[in-house]
């Protein structure tokens, strides 16, 4: 029997800025909203519920705001829970991101930034090299060690 898969990939553009607040053992959970145009359906869009716990949140509140973009993976999430107001049954879906990639620059120019790349330094690319003493004897298969 095949295992069971829940992964979701969402792109689009955040509704409103990211909130977070602090569980009571002292996580910091991120709340935003995130709007994905559907393909080949002009003015029309779903709107998704993200959640993002701890350092992945922190960045995402730290860098992100409405109106920019980013690509988020995580997986789906059921909440169900009585209404204390009405006594009515209630529910609701919620992607828990385990990645988001920030698709804006800071001022919105369209660069890409990673949350992983963040914690990570950057690296300097490296100038190629190009060796001067070259011949072009042949090479005697016997010296190879493998």
């Amino acid at each position: 029997m095949a295992r069971s898969i829940n992964q979701v990939i969402l792109m689009g553009r955040l509704t409103r800025d990211p909130e977070t607040r602090t569980t009571p053992s002292g996580k910091s959970i991120t709340r935003f909203g995130l709007a994905v145009d559907r393909v080949g359906q002009d003015d029309q869009a779903d709107f998704f519920d993200v959640i993002a716990w701890e350092k992945l949140g922190d960045l995402v509140a730290q860098y992100l705001t409405k109106g920019r973009r980013c690509l988020v993976q995580g997986r789906l999430r059921q909440d169900s829970w009585d209404d204390k107001e009405t006594g009515k049954k209630r529910s609701r879906v919620e992607v828990v991101a385990t990645d988001v990639t920030f698709l804006d620059g800071p001022g919105g120019d369209g660069g890409t930034t990673s949350s992983r790349p963040a914690s990570a330094p950057a690296k300097k690319p490296q100038d190629d090299v190009t060796p001067d003493d070259i011949d072009d004897s042949p090479i005697d298969l016997s010296e190879i060690p493998f």
